[in-house]
């Protein structure tokens, strides 16, 4: 029943990609972190969902560009430039490798991540396009956060809570990071909320998406909910009230959560007095020593096999800053370091810009923030959603500043209720991430 279930929403969402080749964008992302296939117990489960959905959504576009005449448009950002430049330095390191067995099965692994982003640049056009797709994203990622909440609630915050079967945030330490980097966006849907209850259900979601991240038993995704919690509390108006927040819940943690969760986290204070932790400390001396010794082409991907024989080797190098550079040389790390880094430092520029995006960059950044500090304890530098934030953040940075939804094309203007003479201007007034929902029902009929 769950297989017969799983394949009708797939269905759907693939018609609506086909019908509007804008919302297949959408229905990738929540294909691709939401991984409902890996919850299937049948027939569905060795489903290709994501590869399925990728097609429906090119069928869409080119359905578009046939009937509807539309052209499309690369969105003009340096990050494609940026992305287009790492993605050639990994062909040229994978092509110097020192483990070419592995190389090269991963380097196409990697490269399938491009092709989605493409679609994403070429057919989300608007703010109000692209506000949907940010909040599918972060509902995607928090209905697994949902389940794993309400059973942290359930059983007392003992059991640790893992990710979707089969996807990139399987694991409990990877799904925390995962959690925290959807917060942001729920927390920008929610600015834009108007009614009430939906509001307090929102809430809701977003309290158990901290339940679920506290519970994954994770230090590093403890430091990173810190780090985004003190930037949503930051870019608020009620400082002090999220300051007491804050307070509360560090309280209301210490009573609520078990001794030995309490005495993991304290490790963060002693690594080496912990052994996974000291494990660490060593892991990134021989990926450092690596990079010394390979400063320009790295050891390629999956390099770490050969790296590693002298210790018995290592499952991963519990750190993307130096699973970058390991594998891909000095060069690698700083093409990476541009695009999160210098995402993150154009979304602040931006949000002190004019067009009313401030509230959009500042979770975008924020997003990304959690996860350059949780990639400081794991090894997730090919992380699919990191790529869609940043290329997100070069989405809103192309978009012009005073209404970008002036680009709605006729057929999605006419699904959004807009009369086809409205000024952009007021197109960005009347349309709100709030309302997103209703023009996928519409857009579909």
């Amino acid at each position: 029943m769950r297989d017969l279930v799983i394949l009708l929403v797939l269905a759907a969402l693939a018609w609506a990609a086909f019908a509007r080749a804008w919302l297949g964008v959408v229905a990738l992302a929540v294909v691709g972190f939401l991984h409902p296939q890996g919850y299937a117990g049948g027939f569905m489960r060795e489903f290709p969902a994501y590869q399925a959905m990728f097609a429906a959504t090119c069928a869409g576009a080119l359905r578009q560009a046939w009937f509807e005449k539309w052209r499309p448009r690369l969105a003009r950002d340096w990050r494609v430039g940026v992305f287009g430049l790492l993605w050639a330095w990994f062909a040229v390191t994978t092509w110097q490798g020192i483990n070419p067995w592995a190389a090269w099965p991963k380097l196409l692994e990697v490269a399938k991540i491009l092709p989605p982003l493409v679609l994403m640049w070429l057919l989300i056009d608007s703010r109000e396009k692209l506000g949907l797709l940010l909040a599918g994203i972060g509902l995607s990622v928090a209905a697994a956060a949902v389940k794993g909440g309400t059973w942290a609630l359930m059983t007392g915050f003992h059991d640790r809570v893992y990710g979707p079967p089969g996807s990139q945030f399987e694991g409990n330490n990877e799904f925390a990071v995962a959690v925290v980097m959807a917060i942001p966006l729920l927390v920008l849907w929610l600015r834009e909320m108007r009614e009430a209850a939906s509001k307090w259900a929102l809430r809701a979601v977003i309290a158990l998406c901290y339940a679920s991240a506290l519970t994954s038993w994770s230090r590093g995704g403890l430091l990173s909910l810190a780090v985004v919690t003190v930037l949503l509390a930051w870019s608020g108006r009620g400082k002090l009230a999220a300051a007491a927040a804050i307070a509360a819940g560090g309280v209301l943690v210490l009573a609520a959560f078990p001794q030995e969760w309490l005495g993991r986290m304290a490790t963060l204070a002693a690594p080496q007095s912990e052994g996974s932790a000291a494990s660490r400390l060593e892991i990134w001396r021989i990926g450092l020593a690596f990079i010394a010794e390979h400063p320009v082409f790295g050891g390629g991907f999956e390099g770490w096999i050969y790296a590693s024989l002298a210790t018995g080797g290592l499952r991963d190098w519990h750190n993307a800053y130096i699973e970058i550079a390991a594998e891909h040389g000095l060069p690698g790390l700083a093409l990476w370091l541009a695009l999160i880094v210098g995402s993150m430092l154009s979304l602040g520029r931006s949000a002190r810009g004019p067009g009313g995006r401030a509230d959009a960059c500042v979770m975008l950044r924020a997003s990304l923030a959690g996860y350059a500090s949780g990639a400081m304890f794991l090894g997730i530098a090919y992380w699919d959603l990191a790529y869609w934030l940043v290329a997100a953040a070069g989405l809103m940075r192309a978009m012009p500043a005073g209404g970008p939804a002036g680009r709605l094309s006729a057929p999605d203007r006419e699904a959004w209720g807009i009369p086809g003479d409205t000024p952009a201007a007021a197109v960005s007034k009347k349309l709100t991430v709030g309302s997103a929902a209703e023009s996928v029902r519409q857009a579909s009929h």
